[in-house]
């Protein structure tokens, strides 16, 4: 019965032509975006701008689950029905972040470890209950002055695989998030390398503590420059490293990769995401999208916390999910940005 909710939901979430929309950012991330366009945090806010993300007609065309937050998936719409029932309605499958945030790594200045495992049954099981059907857990890996260290890529994985364990355990699908951050100025090639060294040791990790790879989401990074970096590796090149790194180091039985912005302007992930697609017919997993920012950003500034403008927030969005949509089987075209 578990193994095959497990499938199910792990197919869904990767069909093809679709992604992942990320809209778990905790209460102190969403207080940063309201704040940008000069909206209280208040938690009627937060379910209003929810809602319309989540009721977004259409959006079920391009879009095959949504990451919630704690405090969305026990909100409901506007006309009362809960966040993630209203998902299930519209065939997207709701998953929630359980992961409580990644904090000060003990004994290693400047890396991070992220914390959450106490009590995550206990957890789970109430989520399943209120309709989750994946959850996501993110691990941070920064990139440094002689970082990340071997005990901080270790320790991640280990969480991470404990996490996944939990998940599978109830039948909720894990989907694993080890993000090497852009954050810095290093070229192209050492993020290759850490990423290589950071997926390697995660899956070695998931197996040895028996995780199902079938049953499981990688969402990862993409191999790309630094964001101070003074020379910015092209679209293609990001792809090529991309696709040849996610070949070396991840299991071909693993359900699908969607990966995360990462900061990336909404436009260049796009682009990026279809290059891969387009360049690669024969890949052993599909890949995907899990975009938060760069879905949401334009939705976000034209909605402003105004209710008159939720049709037009709402096409923003729309459009943002059809590029990447059109991504995912590389048949995006940078002439669809212009029409819009």
């Amino acid at each position: 019965m578990i193994v095959t909710e497990l499938e199910t939901t792990a197919e869904k979430m990767v069909a093809k032509g679709k992604g992942i929309l990320a809209i778990d950012e905790s209460t102190p991330t969403i207080k940063k975006r309201f704040d940008t366009i000069n909206v209280e945090s208040t938690e009627e806010n937060r379910r209003a701008y929810r809602d319309l993300l989540i009721t977004n007609p259409n959006s079920n065309e391009y879009i095959s689950g949504m990451i919630l937050y704690d405090e969305t998936i026990r909100q409901s719409t506007k006309e009362g029905v809960p966040f993630a029932k209203k998902l299930i309605a519209d065939g997207i499958m709701p998953g929630i972040k359980v992961d409580t945030g990644a904090k000060d790594f003990a004994l290693h200045p400047n890396e991070k470890i992220t914390e959450g495992l106490d009590g995550l049954r206990d957890r789970l099981i109430e989520y399943k209950e209120l309709g989750a059907k994946f959850a996501k857990w993110r691990a941070v890996i920064t990139i440094g002055d002689n970082i990340p260290s071997s005990a901080c890529i270790d320790a991640n994985a280990h969480a991470l695989a404990r996490y996944a364990g939990l998940c599978q355990e109830i039948g909720i699908v894990p989907m694993v998030e080890p993000e090497v951050l852009m954050d810095a100025d290093n070229t192209i090639e050492t993020c290759y390398e850490v990423t290589e060294k950071t997926l390697s040791t995660l899956f070695a990790t998931l197996k040895n503590q028996d995780i199902n790879i079938a049953h499981t989401i990688l969402k990862t990074n993409m191999v790309i420059s630094g964001k101070k970096c003074p020379t910015q590796a092209n679209i293609d090149e990001v792809a090529e490293k991309t696709v040849d790194c996610l070949l070396k180091n991840v299991p071909s039985e693993l359900a699908g990769i969607v990966f995360l912005s990462g900061g990336q302007s909404a436009e260049l992930a796009t682009a990026h995401l279809n290059t891969m697609n387009k360049n690669n017919k024969e890949l052993p997993w599909p890949l995907s999208f899990s975009y938060g920012r760069a879905l949401q950003e334009p939705c976000l500034k034209a909605w402003s916390g105004n209710s008159d403008n939720i049709e037009i927030a709402q096409k923003a969005l729309l459009h943002r999910e059809k590029c990447n949509g059109l991504a995912c089987k590389g048949e995006y075209d940078k002439k669809m940005e212009e029409a819009a």
